[in-house]
């Protein structure tokens, strides 16, 4: 039994499931601004299996697809496939598991889910190959993980429309921004591996500059949001809190390097998502 509770906690660490944090809110955002504050509680309930499950099988397959390079990286040694804890079969179990939940989860929704699912999937297949062919890898990362809130609004809406490709690109801008950021630090590796970042076609420097840019640009379309959906000012306290939390996060790289890159620290991005949520929540119940 204690063998087998090792394993879970081996897979949850492995598809690093405590940064779920950074797309189920939003995911929760767009069901919340769709349904006009009232979403069914099982619409709810399948949206975050299908997130849970579509980001927990995407992670596994990146980090197996990665591993020939994650072996050879320092600071991966201690992930579980690298250490040993998990095998191939293990990640392929995980997988199969994962892949049946998010069909079971997606045909409960609106049938355009299913239709659209492939498209949605795109993302999360070809991410883990991206940094092999180009530097804008980390804004296909972005918009895996903004696949959540369009997913969550066209779970409510069945169809697909401008504000939720609005909060669709400030989502994949979000976290584009932050994978320029992390990927910045292992600059000389991706060289050394022939791998593409920001970092390896501009130099860090440049690239720490373009994230702060692509964060700016994220921050002017939440504003904008809030006058698409008619939010009050509450809505607007939460950009305020994610502004400072993105200057606080930069202003830490600039003054500590790469060695301000934590759990606290990916656990703090965190607080965009979450205070987005919350404070968008109760702007609509208050409208």
């Amino acid at each position: 039994m204690n063998s087998f509770w090792q394993k879970v906690d081996a897979h949850l660490n492995n598809v690093a499931f405590y940064q779920t944090v950074f797309s189920l809110p939003f995911a929760y955002m767009a069901a919340f601004l769709a349904a006009d504050g009232k979403p069914d509680i099982m619409i709810m309930v399948w949206i975050t299996l299908t997130i849970v499950a579509a980001r927990s099988a995407a992670l596994a397959l990146d980090n197996l697809i990665d591993l020939k390079y994650d072996v050879d990286q320092p600071r991966f040694k201690g992930r579980p496939m690298v250490a040993g804890q998990l095998n191939k079969k293990d990640i392929y179990l995980l997988v199969a598991i994962c892949f049946a939940v998010l069909i079971f989860s997606v045909l409960q929704l609106d049938p355009i889910c299913i239709k659209l699912l492939p498209l949605a999937a795109l993302p999360f297949i070809v991410y883990p190959y991206m940094k092999r062919i180009t530097c804008f890898c980390h804004y296909v990362c972005g918009i895996a993980v903004a696949m959540a809130p369009a997913g969550g609004w066209v779970a409510v809406t069945g169809t697909i429309d401008w504000p939720m490709i609005v909060l669709f690109v400030a989502v994949a801008l979000w976290i584009g921004g932050f994978d320029v950021v992390y990927g910045a630090q292992d600059e000389e590796f991706d060289k050394a591996h022939g791998l593409h970042s920001m970092a390896t076609a501009i130099g860090a420097k440049n690239a720490l500059l373009l994230a702060k840019l692509t964060h700016v640009v994220c921050l002017g379309i939440f504003v904008y949001m809030g006058t698409l959906f008619e939010l009050g000012a509450i809505y607007y306290l939460g950009v305020v809190v994610s502004a400072a939390v993105l200057y606080y996060q930069h202003r830490l790289i600039a003054i500590k390097g790469f060695g301000a890159f934590t759990r606290e620290y990916y656990m703090r991005n965190g607080i965009v998502s979450v205070a987005m949520f919350f404070f968008t929540l109760a702007s609509v119940f208050l409208k």
